[in-house]
Order: C-alpha cells, then sequence, then structure tokens
C-alpha cells in the first residue's frame, strides 16, 4: 500500500488461503476491448458535482451482480481474471511439456499439476499435518512454547510496500533497510496471532461484530473437531479468548501506519527486559535469527503483551490454539472438509462470497506464490512487448517531469527544501514491467504429487531466502511484486517503484486509444506511486531511504495544514450509517491520489503539445481523462468485506477514490460542477500538497 493499489483490493487483510480477495475467476473479458470509455455504464441522470463516481460507473453499477465466488468484483478483478487465465494456459503448457527435473518450467508444471491433484490430496487426509501435531504435543514446557512459536516465524508482513501488517503467526517478519542505517538490511518484527482481520474484531461490541465472533467461535471449534479433538465448543471459547486479550495488547491499524512510532530499534538484550515472559533466546534460536543482534519492533506494546501471554496462559490453551491455526493455515492443501469449513468462515462470513472460487484459480495463486517470477518471466515473453516497455518508460518519464515542475512551481516551499525533494524525485528507481535481475528458485524443492510440501517449501523458502539478506548489500533490484500482479507499488526506504507488466494492459494502458484516457487511468497510477514519495509518511525519507527530517519547520507545517485539510475530507465520508471512512488511517494514500492525479494531468496536457485533445465519443480531453479516471476505479463490493476494507485498510473504498477529482480545477469547468452541489469545494478548500 505505501504504494500498492488496492486494484483488487489486494491490501486487504483477509485470511491468507481462502478468503483472500478473488485475483482469478472466469469472467467476461474487460470492457477494453472497445478501446475507449464505456459510456454505456455511465449514469447521466446523476451530476458529476453530485457523485462523480456514480456519474461515471452508475449504471454499471445496476446492472452488475457480484460473482457468487467473490466478496467484490469490478475492472481490475476483469484484468485479473484475464491475466489468470493467460497464465494458466502458460503454467499447463509449462506442465505439459515435462522440462528436466530441476528446472524452473519444469517446478512450474509440478507445483500446478500436485495442487490440482484433489484425490491425492483427499488420500493423504491430515497426515502431512502429523509432524506439525506431534511437534505441539511436544510442548511440555514454557521454552518449548517459545521454541515452536519460533518456529512459525515467516517473512508474511511488510511495513512500508504493501503495508501488510497481519500474520496469524505471533509474530512476523519483515526484512528490509534499517531506517537509521538505509545500507544495511534490519529484521523488523510486527504483532500477530489473531485469526481476525483486526483488533476491532474482537473488542467491538457492537451487535454485528458480536456475530462475528460467535460464528468465529463455531468455526474454531469445527476445525478442532476436524484435528481430532474433543470439548471442542470449551476448548475454541478458550482458544478466541487468547486470541481477545492478544488483540487487547495489539496497536491499531492507525498507529501501525505511523512510521515515527514503529521505528523502535531493541537490542536482543531489551527483548528479556522490555518483553519479559517469552524465552526469547529459544524463540530467536528457533526462528534462525541467532546471530541477529538488533531489531526494529514496530508495535513494542503488542510484543510486551504478547510476550505476557506466552508466560500465564495455560500451554494447553496454547496448544489447541496452535491445532486451529496449522489447519486454518493450510486449509488450502488439505482433504476437502478443511477447506470447506475454512471457507465457510473466511469466505462467507468476512467477504461476503456464497461459494469458493473455481480449482484452478487458487491453483494459479498457488503455483504464483511459490514461483512468481518464474512464472513471470514466462508472462512477459508472452504478453509484454518490448514496444509496451518502451511506452510505459515514456509516460513514467514525462509524469515525473511534471512531478518535478509542480515542486519547482510550489509557491509555499523553501528552496532549501524544494531541493531535497527534487534530489528525491531524481534518484527515483523505477521498475517498468519485470525485474532486471530474475529470482534463482534453484534451491526451492517442488515434488510431484505433493501439494501440502510444495507450499510448506515454498513458505520455508521465502522465509530464508529473506534471512539470508541480513548483513549482505542492499539489492536495489530487488521486486516485491511479480510481473503478472495487477498492481503498482513505491518502496519508500529503497526510493524505487515497480509498475508490474500485468497492469500495463487495457483498460488501464492501451495503445489503440486516445492518450488522455491513458493518463487518467495508468497515468494516474504512475503518479500515485511517485507521489508517495512524498505523502505523509515517504515524505519522511531523505533520497537515500533514510527516515530523516529534510524539511524547515514552516515547510513541514505548511504541509501538514494540508494534510489535515484533506483528513478532513475524507472523515466526512460515510459509506455505511455511522461508520465512517478513517481520513487519517487513508491519508497516505489520499495524498498519493491527489497529487498523483494533478501531475498525470499536467503530463496529459503537456503530451498535446499546446493544443486541446481531439474530442473523442462526444468527449473532450479533460473529461476523456476524468472520466478514465473514475471508470479505473469501477467496483462493488459486498458489505461484510466493505466494513472489513473501512477498519483495517489504508485506502478508501474504490467508491470514493474518484472523488479526488474535486481537488482539481480543471475537474470543475470540464463537467460545469457548480457551488452547491455536494462535492463542490471553494477554490480555498481544494487540497493542493504537490
Amino acid at each position: 500500500m505505501h504504494g500498492s493499489l488496492p486494484l483488487l483490493s489486494l491490501c486487504l487483510a483477509v485470511h491468507a488461503l481462502v478468503a483472500a480477495p478473488p485475483k482469478a475467476l472466469v469472467a467476461t473479458p474487460p470492457k477494453a476491448a472497445s478501446h475507449g470509455l464505456d459510456l454505456a455504464g455511465m449514469d447521466r441522470a446523476v451530476a458529476p458535482g453530485d457523485d462523480f463516481f456514480a456519474y461515471a460507473n452508475g449504471a454499471w453499477v445496476k446492472r452488475t451482480e457480484i460473482p457468487a465466488d467473490r466478496g467484490s468484483f469490478g475492472v481490475g478483478h476483469e484484468v485479473a481474471d484475464l491475466t489468470d487465465r493467460r497464465t494458466a494456459a502458460l503454467i499447463k503448457a509449462a506442465a505439459a511439456a515435462k522440462a528436466p527435473l530441476g528446472s524452473d518450467l519444469r517446478k512450474i508444471g509440478d507445483c500446478y499439476t500436485s495442487f490440482m491433484n484433489e484425490k491425492a490430496i483427499e488420500a493423504k487426509g491430515l497426515t502431512p499435518l502429523k509432524p506439525t501435531f506431534q511437534a505441539i504435543g511436544a510442548i511440555h514446557d514454557r521454552k518449548d512454547l517459545a521454541r515452536y512459536l519460533g518456529t512459525t516465524l515467516r517473512a508474511d508482513v511488510d511495513v512500508l510496500n504493501a503495508t501488510n501488517y497481519h500474520t496469524a503467526n505471533v509474530l512476523g517478519l519483515w526484512v528490509a533497510q534499517d531506517l537509521d542505517q538505509p545500507d544495511r538490511y534490519a529484521p523488523f518484527l510486527l504483532q500477530g496471532g489473531l485469526g481476525l482481520p483486526e483488533r476491532s474484531y474482537y473488542l467491538d461490541s457492537s451487535e454485528g461484530m458480536a456475530a462475528v465472533r460467535t460464528q468465529y467461535i463455531t468455526h474454531v471449534a469445527a476445525m478442532l473437531k476436524l484435528a481430532g479433538l474433543s470439548n471442542v465448543l470449551e476448548r475454541a471459547a478458550a482458544v478466541v479468548d487468547l486470541e481477545t486479550r492478544m488483540a487487547q495488547a495489539h496497536a491499531g491499524r492507525e498507529a501501525s501506519g505511523d512510521v515515527r512510532k514503529g521505528n523502535n530499534h531493541w537490542s536482543r538484550a531489551d527483548f528479556t527486559r522490555k518483553a519479559p515472559g517469552l524465552d526469547w533466546e529459544a524463540f530467536f534460536g528457533a526462528a534462525g535469527l541467532a546471530r541477529a543482534e538488533t531489531f526494529v519492533v514496530w508495535q513494542p506494546g503488542a510484543v510486551t503483551g504478547l510476550s505476557t501471554l506466552a508466560a500465564h496462559v495455560s500451554l494447553d490453551v496454547w496448544k489447541d490454539y496452535l491445532t486451529f491455526h496449522a489447519l486454518d493455515h493450510w486449509a488450502r492443501v488439505l482433504p476437502k472438509a478443511v477447506a470447506d469449513q475454512s471457507f465457510a468462515f473466511h469466505g462467507k462470513v468476512l467477504s461476503g462470497a456464497a461459494k469458493p472460487r473455481e480449482r484452478w484459480t487458487y491453483g494459479v495463486e498457488a503455483t504464483n506464490q511459490a514461483l512468481g517470477e518464474a512464472v513471470g518471466k514466462a508472462y512477459v515473453a508472452k504478453y509484454f512487448p518490448p514496444s509496451e516497455k518502451a511506452r510505459a518508460q515514456q509516460m513514467v518519464g514525462r509524469i515525473k517531469d511534471a512531478f518535478r515542475t509542480r515542486i519547482e512551481r510550489l509557491d509555499w516551499m523553501s528552496p532549501a527544501t524544494k531541493a531535497k525533494a527534487i534530489a528525491k524525485l531524481d534518484a527515483l528507481k523505477v521498475g517498468v514491467g519485470y525485474p532486471d535481475r530474475w529470482r534463482d528458485y534453484r534451491a526451492l524443492k517442488i515434488v510431484a504429487g505433493d501439494a501440502f510440501g510444495n507450499a510448506e517449501r515454498a513458505e520455508r523458502f521465502e522465509y530464508e531466502r529473506n534471512l539470508k539478506k541480513l548483513g549482505q548489500p542492499i539489492d536495489r533490484t530487488e521486486w516485491v511484486m511479480t510481473p503478472q500482479t495487477v498492481n503498482a507499488v513505491n518502496l519508500p526506504v529503497m526510493n524505487a517503484l515497480n509498475f508490474p507488466a500485468a497492469i500495463l494492459q487495457p483498460p488501464y494502458f492501451d495503445p489503440r486509444r486516445p492518450l488522455a484516457m491513458d493518463y487518467g487511468a495508468i497515468g494516474a497510477v504512475i503518479g500515485h506511486e511517485i507521489s508517495h514519495s512524498f505523502d505523509d509518511s515517504g515524505s519522511l525519507f531523505d533520497a537515500t531511504g533514510k527516515l530523516e527530517n529534510w524539511w524547515t519547520p514552516e515547510d513541514l507545517k505548511h504541509f501538514q495544514a494540508s494534510a489535515d485539510q484533506l483528513v478532513k475530507q475524507f472523515d466526512a465520508y460515510e459509506p455505511f450509517p455511522g461508520l465512517h471512512i478513517n481520513g487519517r488511517q487513508t491519508l497516505g494514500e489520499n495524498i498519493a491520489d491527489v497529487a498523483g492525479l494533478a501531475a498525470a494531468y499536467d503530463a496529459y496536457r503537456l503530451s498535446q503539445g499546446g493544443q486541446e485533445a481531439p474530442v473523442v465519443q462526444g468527449l473532450t480531453g479533460d473529461q476523456q481523462f476524468f472520466l478514465s479516471y473514475a471508470q479505473s476505479w469501477r467496483e462493488k463490493t459486498r458489505e461484510p468485506l466493505l466494513r472489513q476494507q473501512i477498519l483495517t485498510d489504508g485506502h478508501a473504498p474504490a467508491s470514493f477514490r474518484p472523488s479526488t477529482v474535486r481537488n482539481l480545477d480543471a475537474w470543475y469547468p470540464a463537467f460545469q460542477v457548480k457551488a452547491g452541489q455536494k462535492l463542490y469545494l471553494a477554490p480555498a478548500d481544494r487540497v493542493k500538497i504537490w
């Protein structure tokens, strides 16, 4: 998220195995086939100045049903569906080719076909989990517990890139550049342990949340029963009580997004002093971190609270907790009864979906998770020609130039701060399509017919790959997204951007339609990612990625005042009665939307060489630009998933993103927006941060 766009709601903290927002389903191809705007999807009965999302997308919203197997649906899903169908064909071709053992192509094919072999998975039953259950059963004291918890640590969180703060393991690891010393990697530890998406699911006293908790206890009990345990309702209640106590120790989503609160360096000795209760030496030893001397503890209060629980909660309750989480985590590669139960809660209750996706879509996802860049290499060879990479690079260059001009013209910023901002912009490393250097998967063992083992080894491989970074030089060429991902990301500490190949396709990026439309869609994405280097969080880092204030006090005061203005603007939006968007939680994304759209607009105007863009589909160039932006956020979301997003995500819901246009002066004459209309802002109230 510090950067990544939730075009598929990818940043939601949803259950990783079953209820992750669908990325790959057989659906109708995107409207991009017409190579223009979807005029039939508009609702011209709505005044653009009252609801720009509905004006641009209202007819589409009225006629579109969210498929039963997902919690949301929109243009991003359509593009991902197409991408995943293509990816599936490449994977199946790799499987049919029977490439040499040990080759990436063979691993891709074996990984996918093993996942698809449901009969083999069913025949094995819970046997693949036997070593895990034995290890849990062997926990006889607190040191054993710490040791086992250490074996569960995984590289499954991300503080600043994808901004994923959720792990169902007790703690999560992120290995990244140290914020104080950007020439070295540091291990970051984040709070975890919750099976529900966020602490408020445990602590909110509302009737709706209480109902979710009741259903969660039922789900935990059902999983424990599948594990062969007795007295499951009583045991499930104790497990959920433990997670509730964890939630009480957790930092909230807004606090977790504050870089200055999170940048806490602890020595190894600090853990015993600041977080007594857990045997940290046993934990770090089992986690493979015995030699790490300094950690960044992102939510110190939570680490202290979780450590206390490790010392005082009954070992029997901990064992039941760990048994449940083992089943829940691996549900997709376990027998159907386990997968179905996992979906019944994570899919139906938390996301609102009525049925699971087709098996092949999960197979593509599993293969991408295990061998993402190997699959990506095949994807770009077939679907991302050099001409499109060059065209995208040209657009990035133009938008960077527009952003630089905007910085230079700021009347409120001092020359000293401008110089630092421009230096940061000039140092920005932009990756387009795919990484300069492909990931090496030789050490990853994939075994035909072993779906569970392949998933387990792939997860471990990724964890060890991250551990190996410690003590090594910073690799600024590393990507955090695969080329076949429909998304984009800003890496603030590395001062870099990734624009995967899969987002650089219609309707976001289309060589057969007017430039104004491309600038409104992918141009706004590019501008958004560039702007993240200068949002409320990104602006705290200098050109080298060091967390350092490079602002004069007066400039910083002005910036923060504009940011506060944007917070109030989004606080006023109310998706459900009594539930408002959190303007502070979504501030970084909202700043990036405003600044990014403004830079993309400037670049689009410059691309016309001083001339007005031609009228296309009866629309002026400016109308094409803004409508393309609004249609790029076309999405419908079921209520359970939308409520979850509001509570857990740093992005505003998709239907509110087009309202960003109200801060751009050019939007008003383009659509004759007048005072008194709902989105109208007086010129002095329009937020112009960059």
